[in-house]
């Protein structure tokens, strides 16, 4: 029996848009892809300001916001995987925010 391996390519992210509940990312490939923004709590705890500041990395294979240090993968998109950050985490995350009055 003789099988082939397929190979599996990444498309980059060319564009981000946010809505107040969702996250869509423009692709190379043509495609674009809408996920729930409540998969990202920093992201939708963030001021419009901060959502709209983000950057490609990794030549277009992640997504950077630099004022909420999140960041988010192709690759983790396109498999359906939210974000991995325990509840412990994002509550110390959100304090922090709100001693520091930058809270949405």
């Amino acid at each position: 029996m003789i099988t082939s391996a397929i190979e599996i390519i990444t498309p980059k992210a060319l564009d981000v848009t946010i809505t107040d509940d969702t996250l869509k990312v423009e692709l190379s490939d043509g495609r674009s892809i809408s996920v729930p923004l409540a998969w990202f709590p920093r992201l939708l705890a963030a001021t419009k300001q901060e959502q709209l500041n983000w950057r490609l990395i990794g030549e277009g294979y992640g997504i950077h916001w630099e004022d909420i240090d999140e960041d988010i993968s192709i690759a983790g998109l396109l498999s359906g995987k939210p974000s991995g950050e325990s509840p412990a985490s994002f509550k110390k995350w959100l304090e922090k925010r709100k001693k520091a009055g930058t809270i949405r």
